[in-house]
């Protein structure tokens, strides 16, 4: 053998060497690896062969079962067990750490007193009760109008308009004639005429005074208020039982609401009512319901609630906007949770109830009146209990709830019987 041959030959030893070691590490390695997969599927057989499979489902569509194994025909997924010792029905169990992760907040129901209201966004209104209507007790002539135009507001008792009546002059000089006789017959008679011509008692002790007849009469206004029209001007002719001008009153407003149909029931003229204005912000003003109007509205039901404020100083100012707030007689004592607990699905009330078990079930109740975020229960709920305020629908999502709460929404119908279905 040459020489220079010999380095090769040991080249191709430690090879062969090192690549027969790495066979027999991996090897053993792989053996290793099968033994510790075997002994973990062996003991999760022995773990879940003591447990009774009632059926299989996917978890993405509980609604479906079948009896046995296999791949969903809805996702590309395994179908999942359904085990006997696993809640049946009554709610569901959800991993604390899962439950904080969904945001699920807890509220404890509450025995209290109920002391209800209704909140509603009224309108400021003139109090139609409290108007004024002038018209002509007789004909003549407009001879003067003082400044005021609709919209001003006259005290009571001020100056409207100034009325020339020929007619009360020709009976005023009569009335002086008979009165200067000294016929006290004649004279009450001549008064009583001028009363029925249409002059104020007023205007006839004024003629009397002065011995002198008055036949330029000035309109005043019977009440304080604001003028919502004014029909005459100057150099007009009047006739009798022509309405000269109106004017409402401003002692009293009126603020109407409209309030949901469900709610109205609960209302009675008297109650009292507090408001709050954008335009006086920190300020409440108080009145009480004056009506209930009996018509309701058909698109909208509701029922408009007038209240009836007295207007100090004329600061409610008709046409403004305002918070009502409607306090309703207290009730007796009740169990209370937090109205956003609840559950509406149309047909009933649902809350989702949590046990110390970390177990959420969908409970009905029979919820009473609401206010200030609470809502009365009337059955259903103990006090202690504890209800889901917040993330209801994401324990439906994530814990998929086995149809928990539409399963209350099936009628006479066993939604607990599994149905048999075969696995495409």
């Amino acid at each position: 053998m040459k020489r220079n041959a010999l380095p090769w030959i040991a080249i191709a030893l430690a090879l062969l060497i090192v690549g027969g070691a790495g066979y027999w590490f991996g090897h053993a390695g792989q053996n290793e690896a099968a033994t510790t997969i075997a002994t973990d599927a062996d003991k999760k057989k022995s773990s879940d062969g003591d447990r009774k499979v009632l059926y299989w489902y996917d978890p993405m569509y509980p609604q479906r079962r079948f009896d046995k194994p296999g791949k969903s025909p809805f996702m590309d997924m395994a179908l999942m067990p359904k085990y006997a010792d696993e809640d049946s029905g009554a709610g569901v169990r959800i991993d604390p750490v899962l439950a904080q992760n969904l945001g699920v907040r807890l509220a404890t129901v509450e025995a209290g007193r109920f002391a209800p209201s209704i909140e509603a966004v009224a309108n400021v209104g003139f109090n139609e009760r409290d108007v004024a209507i002038i018209q002509a007790r007789t004909g003549g002539f407009v001879e003067r109008v003082y400044h005021l135009a609709p919209g001003d507001i006259v005290p009571e008792g001020g100056p409207i308009a100034d009325v020339l009546v020929p007619e009360w002059s020709a009976a005023q000089r009569e009335f002086l004639a008979l009165r200067n006789t000294g016929d006290i017959d004649l004279t009450a008679a001549a008064r009583e005429r001028l009363k029925l011509l249409g002059m104020s008692s007023a205007l006839i002790e004024r003629v009397e005074r002065t011995n002198e007849p008055h036949a330029v009469v000035t309109i005043t206004a019977p009440t304080a208020g604001v003028i919502q029209a004014l029909e005459i001007r100057t150099g007009m002719t009047v006739a009798p039982g022509m309405t000269l001008a109106r004017i409402n009153g401003l002692s009293t407003v009126w603020l109407e609401a409209a309030v949901p149909e469900a709610q109205a029931g609960a209302l009675a003229p008297g109650a009292v009512v507090e408001a709050r204005l954008s335009a006086f912000p920190g300020e409440t003003f108080k009145g009480r319901i004056a009506a209930i109007l009996p018509e309701a509205n058909a698109q909208t039901r509701t029922l408009r609630v007038r209240a009836e404020f007295p207007n100090r100083g004329g600061r409610l100012k008709p046409g403004l906007y305002a918070q009502m707030r409607i306090a309703l007689a207290a009730q007796r004592d009740t169990l209370l949770v937090p109205s956003e607990a609840l559950i509406r699905t149309g047909k009933r009330a649902l809350v989702i109830v949590a046990d110390a078990d970390n177990r959420f079930q969908p409970v009905e109740i029979e919820p009473g009146a609401e206010a200030d975020g609470k809502t009365a229960v009337l059955k259903g709920l103990s006090a202690g209990q504890k209800v889901v305020v917040s993330g209801q629908f994401l324990i439906d999502s994530e814990a998929s709830l086995k149809g928990a709460i539409g399963r209350m929404e099936e009628v006479g119908a066993d939604a607990m019987t599994p149905a048999k279905e075969e696995t495409k």
